[in-house]
């Protein structure tokens, strides 16, 4: 398998993994404080982080990638998943998928500014009209009005972005599960601190479920998805790869449909296919 083939299957595993990270983080939220939530998380994976790093042992970043590492940090471990738990506070999860929809282009942007990849200027094109199915799409599901969450969603994009491409970036020198590992650990004093001093004063009246949403966001979104997404990423192009990201409500909605039984609409199908289309077109005048 050559390397763009195997990078393409390392992003979408990525994207799978991930398309369940807005539901688990809005079950989570109803019970967990929001930045007891962010911290958490970061703290659980950065714990695991740490043990695989210890057990490989794998010899620590050059002084030179601490920059990157703080900004992949600041990015993906404390940003996105803080300001979207916030967001989805006032916003429904099915509203957060129209900006889950500008995330392949926000980390397409990032990846021309710190990645130095130059697409051809029909990418943008596919690019643009594959968000602005999913943002279409995800209308048709619910809205509701909430300035303050939508710009807390706006604000999570961005630095998402941007924590994707560098990730993406220094992947290719570190290796993809070693960025994030290591952005974890960086993070981990602080993360760790901040748990223990907001951590809930009652535990008996949190569900069962809300434990779940937590265990799924810190394994698997924290972790587990990065170790295939960044390793994509630095395959098979920042660019291209990420307009995998388009898939995510998609993935989302069909592991609905599997585990709780709700209809997959035609209108999903056909919003499917298209969002297909502009991937395979993106992927051919990414470079």
């Amino acid at each position: 398998m050559d390397k763009t083939a195997s990078g393409w299957i390392n992003g979408l595993l990525g994207v799978m993994i991930f398309s369940g990270s807005l539901p688990a983080t809005r079950i989570a939220v109803m019970d967990f404080d929001p930045v007891f939530l962010t911290v958490a998380r970061a703290a659980i994976a950065g714990t695991l982080a740490l043990c695989l790093l210890l057990a490989f042992r794998e010899r620590r970043p050059h002084r030179d990638d601490l920059f990157s590492l703080s900004l992949v940090s600041l990015g993906v471990v404390l940003g996105f998943p803080l300001l979207t738990a916030l967001a989805l506070q006032h916003v429904t999860s099915a509203h957060s998928i129209v900006f889950v929809g500008l995330l392949p282009l926000a980390t397409a942007i990032f990846g021309v500014l710190r990645g130095g990849e130059r697409p051809r200027p029909v990418f943008w094109l596919f690019s643009g009209i594959g968000s602005a199915i999913v943002a279409g799409f995800a209308l048709t599901q619910g809205f509701s009005a909430s300035l303050k969450g939508d710009l807390l969603m706006l604000a999570a994009i961005i630095v998402c972005g941007l924590g994707y491409a560098e990730g993406a970036t220094l992947s290719r020198k570190l290796g993809g599960w070693q960025v994030i590992s290591w952005a974890l650990v960086l993070s981990l004093p602080i993360m760790m601190g901040l748990t223990l001093f907001t951590m809930p004063g009652n535990f008996e009246r949190l569900s069962a479920v809300s434990w779940l949403g937590l265990g799924y966001v810190s394994v698997f979104s924290m972790l587990i998805g990065f170790i295939f997404w960044y390793r994509g990423l630095a395959q098979g192009g920042i660019l291209a790869v990420g307009q995998l990201q388009l898939l995510q409500p998609f993935f989302g909605l069909a592991l609905a449909a599997t585990l709780l039984g709700e209809t997959v609409s035609w209108t999903m199908l056909t919003a499917t296919l298209a969002i297909v289309a502009c991937v395979a077109g993106a992927k051919k005048f990414a470079g």
